[in-house]
């Protein structure tokens, strides 16, 4: 059976697995394990705090630094939403295109490499080759992280991380962070005739937002000369604002659902400081004059660090030298590979599929793509027998 036919029959069993991030993705691990253990390797999984999730992080070779990691996000965004021309968990092939979710973001990627496994542990030697299938990436990139928690606390460094992200195999070497918060206002309700009496929280996250955009202004003067990326500024954006129940109502409660993408260290600090010290300063003795139990709370969903661009980085050469492409490319898009960059690993984004497939009904990966893919990876097992 050649690669490509062994990748999309492992394909097959990937997309079949409904592993939206709101789900568990348990079964999927337990068969990408197999497939490693089959091939010799030392399987681990890393079993996520809620107990349905988990990474997996396996070895093929010895157990020192230095080794190439592998990695892929095991989670698919849901297909409740969307309109399918066919089960979206039943992967289909029709003109040259692979059609499924996940197929492109990113278990194709995470296909191939469970397909060359076996010709890596035949060939493997002094430089070990790690697979790393995250959980959890859609919503935060929580498995990544709980994965260089572990990896840190075992003493272990991948010299070399390629992220299988949808890049048309172009190789990318940078992108923004991404920060996700949502912020709470907590008022006191009643009637809208009596506005004083009060503490209207919807009034409240309107001139936090006020805030926000304020902010947004100031960052524009602050992008670094030097800055690569585009925008080449920190950008926010406010993607909800929700609260209220009636319009003669004054609104108890409300929330507002915002993000910020950092370009440099330090942006993403100046920006909460200064909405802390705005809340802290005006917004809340403003409401405590009124109702003492009122008053405002910023949640965290995510904070992932971008990936920065580096002179020196392994990781690109060899990709380079494997795929015979000329130079990297940054995205708009977020990733896990800023976590593994903080490990002090060199890392790129390079994947088969294109990001505007993903996340759509009838999202579908290319079979030259795919082949690409396997073309790169069959050269880098060559690498490993050299």
């Amino acid at each position: 059976m050649t690669h490509l036919a062994r990748t999309k029959q492992i394909l097959a069993d990937l997309i079949a697995f409904p592993s939206v991030s709101s789900d568990g993705n348990m079964d999927l691990i337990a068969y990408a394990a197999r497939l490693l253990e089959d091939c010799g390797a030392k399987v681990d999984h890393i079993i996520a705090p809620c107990g349905t999730k988990a990474n997996l992080f396996a070895t093929l070779g010895p157990e020192v630094d230095g080794g190439i990691l592998l990695s892929g996000h095991s989670d698919v965004v849901p297909v409740s939403d969307q309109q399918w021309a066919s089960d979206p968990f039943d992967m289909i092939e029709k003109d040259g295109k692979l059609f499924g979710r996940g197929t492109c973001d990113m278990k194709g990627f995470i296909a191939a490499t469970l397909a060359m496994a076996p010709l890596y542990a035949a060939k493997v030697k002094d430089r070990p080759v790690h697979f790393a299938f995250t959980y959890d990436e859609e919503i935060g990139c929580f498995g990544a992280q709980h994965l260089a928690e572990v990896l840190k606390e075992r003493g272990l460094t991948p010299g070399v991380a390629i992220i299988g992200e949808p890049t048309e195999m172009r190789i990318i070497e940078g992108h923004k962070g991404c920060c996700e918060y949502t912020t709470h206002f907590h008022g006191l309700a009643g009637h809208g005739s009596l506005p004083d009496r009060g503490v209207n929280a919807v009034e409240y996250a309107a001139r936090y937002v006020g805030k926000i955009l304020e902010l947004k202004d100031r960052l524009r003067a602050m992008a670094p000369a030097d800055s690569p990326f585009e925008p080449p500024w920190t950008t926010i954006n406010v993607g909800a604002l929700n609260g209220g129940v009636a319009n003669n109502v004054i609104p108890s409660n409300a929330w507002i659902d915002w993000e910020m993408r950092p370009v440099q260290d330090g942006d993403a600090d100046f920006v909460k400081e200064e909405l802390a010290r705005y809340c802290d300063e005006e917004l809340v003795p403003q409401m405590h004059s009124v109702d003492p139990d009122a008053g405002i709370r910023l949640e965290t969903i995510a904070e992932v660090a971008g990936l920065i661009p580096t002179e020196e980085n392994e990781a690109k050469r060899i990709v380079s030298e494997l795929t015979g492409a000329n130079g990297a490319d940054l995205v708009a898009f977020g990733t896990e590979a800023g976590i593994f960059q903080a490990l002090g690993t060199d890392v790129v984004v390079c994947g088969p599929g294109s990001i505007e497939q993903a996340h759509k009904a009838d999202e579908y990966l290319s079979l030259d793509q795919l082949q690409q893919c396997l073309t790169m990876l069959e050269r880098l097992g060559d690498r490993l027998h050299g």
